[in-house]
């Protein structure tokens, strides 16, 4: 505060920023909530301004934090004070987010690292406003040889064919391979059209020696797992 300044002449979130940053930094994440944590990713973009009506407004659009970060570019702009700037910064955090799970089960058995497997699989998925239909490619040890989207598709199908899915992991010498897609409507429950899917993928796999672990379907709501349901 200057000679000249007067209470009136100083914005109400006057430090709000420093003690935001501050409770961050000494408490964690878990200390703040969703829309503080957007207000500290708007704060690099909008430095004169408080974020925190227009970080409440995203989350009154969007739902969750994760939401947010995965909400289409162009849906962001939609909202009142958000600029490309700061759907860069957003679409940054979303592609870190998904970075540091792929890390976590790179290098490793996949089979050994299940939870880390769902958390990748949420992470780039779950909130995705089509289907994607996604394929982790795995060698002898199960490790991690690719992890590639074969189709994307409309908000409630996505067209996969099974002699294409195993074309593709002849191609990389794969062992095995773990299917992945999500449910837009947020309910991972699987349809009969994906058991059937499923087990085409399966019917064509074994006689070459390729094992189908899984197929992972997910959604906002969670996770359903095919093997885990006992339909494949």
């Amino acid at each position: 505060m200057t000679d000249r300044d007067t209470p009136a002449d100083i914005p109400h979130f006057h430090g709000h920023r420093d003690r935001l940053r501050q409770r961050f930094r000494e408490a964690g994440s878990d200390a703040l909530a969703d829309y503080e944590l957007l207000e500290l990713i708007l704060f690099r973009s909008i430095p004169r301004r408080d974020v925190k009506p227009i970080a409440k407004d995203l989350l009154r659009r969007f739902g969750s934090f994760a939401e947010v970060l995965a909400a289409p570019e162009r849906r962001l702009l939609e909202t009142d004070g958000i600029g490309t700037s700061i759907v860069t910064d957003i679409k940054l955090i979303e592609a870190a987010a998904a970075r540091l799970t792929r890390g976590a089960i790179a290098g490793r058995s996949v089979l050994d690292s299940w939870t880390a497997v769902l958390d990748y699989c949420r992470t780039t998925m779950a909130f995705a406003e089509k289907e994607n239909f996604r394929v982790l490619f795995l060698d002898k040890r199960n490790h991690l040889i690719a992890d590639e989207v074969q189709q994307s598709g409309t908000v409630d199908h996505t067209p996969v064919y099974p002699r294409e899915v195993i074309k593709r992991a002849l191609e990389l010498s794969s062992s095995a391979i773990i299917l992945v897609h999500n449910h837009p409507s947020g309910d991972p429950a699987p349809s009969s059209a994906d058991i059937r899917m499923t087990r085409e993928i399966m019917d064509i796999a074994s006689p070459l020696g390729i094992e189908v672990h899984d197929h992972v379907i997910v959604g906002r709501k969670g996770h359903a797992s095919l093997r885990g349901l006992g339909v494949m």
